[in-house]
């Protein structure tokens, strides 16, 4: 990932993260409730890139706001419980976010995959790494500010 990819990414409408599979064992804000280093650092980086609205992608509920209040579970991506494309876009719309651009979506192939089928033009700065340590390290860039300097 490059300076100038990060660049592109700055000041998005709406930055879409993972969740995470570490979660905390009672109800809590989606703010809250994901304790895994991925979708912290996917967090850290997105606050980085100071967008208008950050919404966390969950396997089971889809769509959250920071404040939402979840019950914790354990939905695999691909599972009969899991989040569906179709889903997304409903979610997305009632949301009134399916019109936003830029977007940006952290995270691995199938959390872009599926953020894309609602929003197409979804910028990706992970998209062609090869495994959690060089997502962790694409995002570390993002955070180290990389992502102000041009060149």
């Amino acid at each position: 990932m490059t300076a100038y990819e990060h660049a592109d990414c700055l000041g998005p409408e709406l930055v879409v993260i993972p969740c995470g599979s570490r979660k905390l064992g009672w109800p809590a804000r989606a703010a809250d409730m994901y304790l895994g280093s991925c979708h912290r650092a996917c967090r850290r980086a997105a606050e980085t890139l100071q967008p208008e609205r950050l919404l966390i992608l969950s396997t089971r509920y889809g769509l959250l706001d920071l404040d939402d209040v979840i019950e914790p579970y354990d939905t695999p991506h691909g599972t009969a419980d899991s989040t569906t494309a179709r889903l997304l876009l409903e979610q997305a719309t009632e949301r009134n976010v399916v019109h936003l651009d830029p977007v940006v979506a952290l995270g691995g192939a199938r959390h872009t995959a599926l953020v894309h089928t609602v929003w197409p033009h979804a910028r990706t700065p992970l998209a062609g790494t090869r495994g959690m340590g060089e997502q962790m390290a694409g995002l570390a860039a993002i955070r180290g500010g990389q992502a102000r300097h041009r060149g």
